[in-house]
């Protein structure tokens, strides 16, 4: 399957066409479910792992994991979208405070300077969330 993106723009606005993702967001499915089970959990988890894996092998820092970023394609693996808050790091830490409050990593409310280790931190609530519910 090709995943082609297209970009075009007119005078006043740029346009990005990425490919029909038909099983929406992993939040519907969750709120659905109420809680995933362990296998189910595994194989989200698992998926969003190897996006991350490349994101940050590229240095590129997520900053916004939750379920209604997490699409589900049409052959069952994972889409990630809405990349508005992430970051290509060039330093070692960025600043910027931004994100979902349930998902924020402290070193990020902190206002420290954070890296890549914050999109660990929001998956590991994401896991959370798939087993609990909460």
């Amino acid at each position: 399957m090709s995943f082609s993106h297209e970009t075009f723009q007119d005078k006043t606005n740029l346009y990005f066409v990425f490919e029909y993702v038909p099983g929406g967001e992993l939040f519907r499915l969750l709120r659905r479910e109420k809680l995933f089970p362990n296998d189910v959990a595994l194989f989200y988890a698992a998926e969003v792992v190897l996006a991350l894996e490349h994101l940050h092998s590229l240095r590129i820092c997520y900053r916004d994991m939750k379920p209604e970023n997490i699409l589900i394609g049409a052959d069952g693996h994972i889409r990630m979208s809405d990349f508005g808050f992430a970051k290509k790091l060039i330093e070692d830490k960025t600043l910027t405070v931004c994100g979902t409050p349930e998902y924020l990593a402290p070193e990020i409310i902190l206002e420290k300077g954070h890296s890549l280790s914050v999109d660990w931190w929001s998956l590991g609530i994401l896991i959370y969330e798939m087993l609990s519910g909460f």
